[in-house]
């Protein structure tokens, strides 16, 4: 199929280069002129595990370009998707301006049947507000569909790729026909591909984050109870895991989700449920949970100091929201340094892939280091922030001759204190008694 992406972000890139890969002529389409001739010279501005290699590929044999035309990217195209992002306002509704911008721009071009579909997590009744909008300049025939992702970073093409459900709101069976044919190679191995209206699609999206974001924040605070009450928290885990109802997935305790989903969608089921006349408070609690777990290293930290973190150098591995991508919106360690510098602390940091993005967003305030180990040199203690695999088994021996005091803060409960107490450490985790 002909194909047209419209933004050229992180779903934009996966989905393009994914429906690429499968055969299909697609077009990218960005208003950022540098971007797009970096993405022309195959320079990708995201890391995302096995990305760089299939769009390297679907650029090489001419499946996949770029341009900041609309009208070359709709006219080029039967299928556009809709990959703008959707900030947060000030009172944590989705901003859906670029959406409906971008839909106004292709209105104006059609000069017949186009499918316009909508990949970004948009608020209930978005669909409508499509569909209003392109009537207001293209009186022939079109159809708009919600077909929401559920993208993990770190894992996003192998999710396009082998999803375990495709979800399509459509309102026509047009639509229905070309976009379940269009999603049939990546469900061979029996995915379901779900047909529903789109309202109950959009919806679909922030009632799956929403609920994910629940199951960790209500971890953490059975995290939080365990440290009262002497229990362990991986002990009650594993317990609550082997429940078929519950499951094991997203009951890990830490400090807390980031990312661009998990806190934005959260908020912004919030916003949708007030403006409907309903207070989600489940939602809403998990929100406010989560704020908190991003600083529940700081009480233990200034405990085992005294009280005073001032002059104190504190040392902390991991700054991606998660392990495999190089995202730092809302992570947890970002804001557990904002509060260490409030006490007067230095930070020296390093991750494996989002070293740029924190040099851009917090400047000379911390010191980067290019090396897991340097970041050591001189510490007080080791916060461990993301769990990247090459943080899970450090040498020890080294990791002690560097810090001034063995101290290590686990803000993801993956290293055993037994075994590190026995080596010298001060070792504190998140639910440990």
């Amino acid at each position: 199929m002909r194909i047209t992406i419209v933004g050229s972000g992180y779903v934009g890139l996966v989905a393009g280069t994914c429906f690429a890969e499968n055969g299909n002529d697609v077009v990218g389409l960005d208003v950022d002129a540098p971007k797009v001739e970096r993405l022309s010279r195959g320079e990708l501005p995201i890391f995302e595990p096995g990305l760089h290699d299939l769009f390297a590929r679907g650029l090489r044999e001419g499946r996949l370009r770029f341009t900041t035309s609309y009208d070359e990217a709709v006219k080029h195209a039967g299928v556009l998707f809709l990959c703008l992002p959707t900030p947060p306002a000030d009172d944590g509704s989705a901003d859906t301006r670029h959406v409906l911008s971008a839909v106004r721009e292709i209105a104006k071009r059609m000069d017949g049947y186009k499918l316009i579909v909508s990949k970004s997590t948009v608020p209930i009744g978005t669909y409508a507000e499509l569909v209003a909008e392109v009537r207001k300049y293209y009186k022939g025939e079109f159809s708009v569909a919600s077909n929401p992702e559920f993208l993990k970073e770190g894992a996003a093409v192998d999710d396009f790729l082998r999803p375990d459900r495709v979800v399509l709101g459509v309102a026509d069976d047009r639509a229905w026909e070309i976009l379940s044919a269009l999603h049939e190679p990546f469900v061979r191995t029996g995915a379901p591909i779900l047909r529903m209206d789109p309202a109950s699609a959009e919806l679909t999206k922030y009632a799956a984050n929403c609920f994910l974001a629940a199951k960790i924040s209500f971890m953490n605070e059975i995290a939080r109870l365990c440290e009262r009450t002497g229990a362990d928290v991986d002990q009650v885990r594993t317990g609550m895991s082997k429940d078929p109802r519950i499951g094991s997935a997203f009951l890990f305790a830490g400090m807390g989700y980031g990312g661009s989903c998990f806190p934005k969608d959260t908020r912004a089921l919030v916003q949708s449920g007030r403006k409907f006349g309903l207070e989600m408070r489940i939602a809403g609690a998990a929100e406010q949970v989560n704020e908190g777990q991003k600083l529940v290293l700081l009480p233990k930290l200034l405990a085992h100091f005294g009280g005073s973190l001032a002059g104190r150098t504190i040392a902390i591995w991991g700054l991606a929201f998660k392990p495999r991508t190089d995202d730092i919106r809302d992570a947890p360690a970002l804001a557990l340094i904002e509060r260490l510098l409030a006490e007067g602390a230095r930070v020296r940091a390093f991750d494996p892939e989002a070293m740029e993005n924190v040099k851009r967003a917090l400047g000379d305030r911390i010191t980067c280091v290019p090396r897991a180990y340097d970041a050591l040199q001189d510490a007080d203690a080791l916060v461990l922030a993301t769990e990247w695999n090459e943080f899970r088994q450090p040498d020890w021996e080294r990791v002690k001759t560097l810090l001034r005091t063995p101290v290590i803060f686990d803000g993801r409960n993956i290293y055993r204190p037994d075994l590190l107490r026995k080596q010298g450490f001060t070792y504190y985790g998140i639910g440990k008694a």
